[in-house]
């Protein structure tokens, strides 16, 4: 029945800001009114709704005002890169610094590898890639660097 996650919705406190943000992670424009944006994620499948709102400053929880985007495992050895090139900077998060991420989060039985940022309001978004499904071995939060020592391909 359920195919997938077909939408999230962030605050933003000035949508024309936030409009060069996410054009910056190359997200494209799907409908825009004087309240409301949406970019595409994957277009015709998921997208991404900012809304302009005065309750932008309510505290940051992981269950709110927090969004993770796939990309590849391939990619996010370069993922840093991208967004430091495009004037993003890396947020520490669970205790890792800039430099220990993409850090991979023990989620039993998943495993993903991730990488944390802000948008321009502190809505805290994240590029994770999985690295195993049904993984039983629990083994802590590491940098992906040190999961490829102890796990190899």
């Amino acid at each position: 029945m359920i195919k997938g996650l077909y939408e999230a919705h962030l605050p933003v406190s000035d949508l024309q800001r936030s409009i060069d943000f996410y054009h910056k992670l190359e997200l494209e424009l799907a409908y825009r009114s004087e309240r409301v944006v949406f970019f595409w994620l994957e277009k015709g499948k998921s997208w991404l709704g900012l809304w302009k709102t005065d309750q932008v400053e309510i505290p940051y929880h992981p269950s709110i005002r927090h969004v993770a985007l796939q990309i590849d495992l391939g990619d996010m050895p370069s993922a840093k890169d991208w967004l430091k090139d495009r004037g993003i900077d890396i947020r520490p998060f669970f205790n890792f610094t800039e430099g220990q991420q993409p850090l991979v989060l023990d989620n039993n039985p998943q495993a993903n590898a991730a990488v944390y940022f802000e948008d321009p309001d502190g809505n805290v978004l994240e590029l994770i890639a999985p690295l195993r499904l049904d993984f039983e071995e629990s083994f802590g939060e590491m940098s992906l660097e040190d999961w490829y020592k102890r796990f190899p391909i």
